[in-house]
């Protein structure tokens, strides 16, 4: 059984960075992919940045890219998610979730398609 432990969120004022880590604590399949998603009060859930375990594929938000950044340290089995020139509007409940296998790329960043979840941490960010 696979599970994801997320760490790093907290507060942090509008321009700030925070780095994000999420440690897969099983074998994690070469095919696989993990990503980020947040989600804000009164909103729905929405994909961040994605990676493929293998090849270090990666995928952004357009709302992200530029700023965030994802990488991974396969020998710790740990994805990091690097957020740089934060705003109010990435105050949120980040989580990491796990697919055994990559998604399509037109799926990559829906959380629906995405099996296995982190407990979730916050990160907010004062203007």
């Amino acid at each position: 059984q696979v599970q994801l432990v997320e760490s790093g969120g907290g507060s942090v004022q509008a321009g700030g960075s925070l780095r994000l880590s999420c440690v897969v604590s099983l074998y994690t399949y070469r095919r696989s992919c993990t990503g980020w998603f947040r989600q804000a009060p009164g909103k729905a859930r929405e994909g961040v940045a994605t990676i493929a375990t293998d090849g270090g594929t990666t995928y952004y938000a357009d709302s992200v890219k530029g700023r965030f950044t994802i990488s991974q340290d396969n020998a710790k089995n740990t994805v990091y998610l690097q957020m740089n020139s934060l705003t109010p509007e990435d105050t949120a409940e980040y989580y990491c979730a796990y697919r055994v296998l990559c998604p399509s790329l037109g799926s990559v960043l829906q959380p629906a398609v995405y099996s296995v979840w982190g407990q979730g941490t916050q990160v907010n960010v004062s203007s």
